[in-house]
């Protein structure tokens, strides 16, 4: 068994979903992937519910390529990216029953009866003994042929896909080191089975100890109290250590978690689109955590209209399917959610008002700005402009400063009869002319 480069990236164990890091590539043969016998048997519950061993071989391929991607795994399904042949991972999922209240009070009941099968699973074992026991309890925890249901957003309806394959196979590795996963496929979380089985094994000591002590005759002197005074642990608090340092900035922010798209989904409810917003809220969460270890006050962005935020989200992130999405759901014509992102880029929500909104300046504002074009221009007189509003544009040529509310001028250039957007803002009107004309006739 390989073994993992890091632990689950989700340690808060009380949690009903949790995220696994991919595995790394698996070279071997077909017996390579597990060691312990619930590995195993998963493999063969996967083997024995297919109908073509070829696309199981290919499957195990992926793996061995270390095709498959990060895990979600959260009661009655497991989920994951797998690459394949096209530039875009397939989006898999696997299903597996989930028990019932009555059968978990009988696991449980199972479990807790044997101090030997709580120790093994803290020490993420699971003996034959346990299972046995579950059996008799009328509980069947390793899954059969029938109860693994894979899918998959490919178009090959093989059951299951060389893909669907390839992430049972991988689900096998991670029961391997982790059977708290299978339980967990089955409904119940890490956390939430020990705090129960906590709970009955005190109960169990509680009614042993009543059983023991009303033989006992009790005692004649009362027992010393023992412990600290408050007095003395309150005052030992100046003698605790320090906290420790902040965890370092990762270089990026990780990937977020698979969204199904296999399986039916709530009227107007995305699933790409909920990874796309997944992975932004990423993002500005380590910008923000950038900016507090290094003492910086974080930048809390401004309130931000649908739209507006519908713009960053394109600039920030430019893959075709976001831009084309964003364009529908805004129901905006291509063009201009391009003039718009390209404004973001050059200055923010500041460059896309000047974009969208003309407005009056106040006079002297401008005449200052003119008085100082006129000083400051190189090459004798600047060149002949005509004014409107808050935007000047240079007359002979397709050529445009708009001055902007944050106190910026912003180059333009006229393409296909359209304004865009060409350059970085500059609060002295000289230089944002003087670079505006050196541009290219045809806007970059």
């Amino acid at each position: 068994m390989s073994p993992r480069p890091t632990k689950p990236k989700q340690r808060a164990r009380d949690q009903l979903a949790r995220t696994f890091p991919a595995f790394p590539p698996a070279p071997g043969r077909r017996g390579g992937f597990v060691s312990t016998w619930w590995g195993q048997a998963w493999v063969s519950a996967l083997e024995e519910c297919s109908l073509d061993s070829g696309r199981l071989a290919r499957g195990r391929t992926y793996v061995r390529r270390g095709s498959v991607g990060e895990m979600t795994v959260l009661p009655g399904r497991i989920s994951a990216p797998v690459q394949g042949s096209r530039p875009r991972p397939y989006r898999v999922s696997l299903a597996i029953p989930v028990l019932g209240d009555a059968a978990w009070d009988r696991l449980l009941d199972a479990v807790a009866a044997r101090a030997g099968h709580i120790a093994a699973l803290l020490d993420r074992d699971m003996p034959t003994e346990l299972v046995k026991d579950a059996l008799k309890a009328g509980v069947r925890l390793l899954p059969s042929a029938n109860d693994l249901e894979p899918s998959c957003s490919c178009p090959d309806w093989g059951y299951p896909c060389k893909h669907g394959a390839a992430l049972c196979y991988q689900v096998a590795r991670l029961l391997d080191e982790d059977p708290f996963v299978l339980l967990l496929m089955r409904g119940r979380g890490e956390h939430q089975l020990l705090d129960e089985l906590a709970r009955r094994n005190a109960a169990r000591a509680a009614s042993k100890a009543a059983s023991v002590s009303a033989s006992v005759p009790s005692p004649r002197t009362p027992t010393e109290l023992t412990g600290t005074p408050a007095r003395e642990a309150f005052a030992a608090r100046a003698d605790l250590p320090s906290l420790p340092g902040p965890p370092p900035l990762p270089e990026r922010a990780g990937r977020p978690p698979v969204f199904e798209a296999s399986r039916p989904a709530e009227p107007g409810i995305d699933p790409q689109a909920l990874e796309a917003l997944a992975a932004d809220a990423a993002e500005r969460a380590r910008r923000q955590l950038a900016a507090a270890l290094a003492n910086d006050t974080p930048q809390t962005p401004a309130d931000l209209t649908e739209w507006q935020d519908a713009v960053r989200i394109a600039a920030e992130h430019p893959q075709i399917e976001v831009f084309a999405r964003i364009a529908q759901s805004t129901d905006r014509p291509l063009s201009e959610l391009a003039q718009a992102v390209r404004a973001w880029r050059h200055g923010g929500i500041a460059a896309l008002e000047v974009l969208e909104d003309s407005w009056t300046p106040d006079p002297s504002v401008l005449a200052r700005a003119r008085a100082s074009l006129a000083e400051d221009w190189a090459d004798g007189l600047p060149p002949q402009l005509r004014a409107w509003r808050n935007r000047w544009t240079v007359i002979g040529r397709d050529r445009q400063l708009r001055y902007g509310r944050d106190g910026r001028w912003y180059p333009y250039g006229k393409e296909d009869g359209t304004w865009w957007p060409i350059g970085q803002p500059d609060p002295d009107p000289a230089t944002a002319l003087a670079a505006l004309l050196a541009l290219q006739d045809r806007p970059s």
